[in-house]
């Protein structure tokens, strides 16, 4: 069961399109999807979350149409969505805004509150269970709005910029997880980032979006083969997306 965009136009109020007849397929597996500031990223993210609605196409999952009522509670269970800001709910633990998030997305309050358990030892919070989320770090949180993504065991996983704000043992952490994920489970994950020096160890496919357009989506390895014959190893990466995406330099 994939994400599919079609034709999908997106704009702000009172601004010029963020997207424009956008179409896109999401690949099974673990995705980076990279462009400018700007580009549309968490554009096409929060669509594909149904917590935004575009304004001319559609967002579908299988079946399911994002904007279409009588299909939004189960589209939305399958989707997990993290987005750039996670607030903390005044008056929660760690734990119970992880289970009120699964609740939230259809879970009865047992299964949300064991589930909540589980995820949260997943991002590496068990021992922070008990703390209210306001006292949290902002990598901590973080790391909270990954578990909510996890509580409900969503098919595929939505998440923009989740390494921001976090340390080297932070993202590691975040690296050890994205593989854990991906292997051996059906679980799609998109991540939106500017971090991409462990492009190549943890994503099958990138997509390159610019101006709210697809400018690349294909395999790792056929991205990293457009660099220049001379490009050192540390340096492809980059000399690939710049090439790629204009009003970068």
């Amino acid at each position: 069961m994939s994400l599919h965009y079609r034709s999908c136009t997106f704009a702000y109020r009172r601004r010029e399109p963020v997207l424009r007849e956008f179409d896109l397929r999401l690949p099974p597996g673990c995705t980076v999807l990279l462009g400018p500031n700007g580009a549309g990223k968490s554009t096409v993210l929060s669509l594909g979350a149904s917590a935004r609605t575009p304004d001319a196409g559609r967002v579908s999952l299988g079946g399911l149409d994002s904007a279409r009522r009588a299909d939004r509670r189960s589209y939305r269970q399958r989707v997990g969505w993290l987005p750039q800001h996670i607030a903390p709910v005044p008056g929660l633990t760690v734990r119970e805004q992880a289970a009120y998030a699964g609740w939230t997305k259809g879970l009865n309050k047992r299964e949300a509150w064991d589930r909540s358990a589980t995820a949260l030892d997943r991002v590496r919070l068990s021992d922070l269970a008990t703390r209210r989320s306001h006292h949290l770090s902002g990598g901590q949180l973080r790391r909270l709005g990954i578990a909510q993504c996890l509580v409900h065991e969503a098919e595929i996983l939505l998440l923009d910029e989740p390494t921001a704000g976090l340390d080297p043992v932070q993202r590691g952490i975040f690296r050890d997880l994205i593989g854990e994920l991906t292997a051996g489970t059906s679980t799609d994950v998109v991540v939106s980032t500017h971090q991409t020096e462990d492009l190549a160890d943890i994503y099958r496919t990138v997509l390159v979006i610019d101006r709210g357009q697809v400018v690349f989506q294909g395999g790792t390895d056929d991205f990293l083969a457009l660099a220049p014959t001379a490009t050192t190893p540390e340096r492809r990466t980059e000399t690939v997306y710049r090439s790629l995406v204009q009003g970068e330099g």
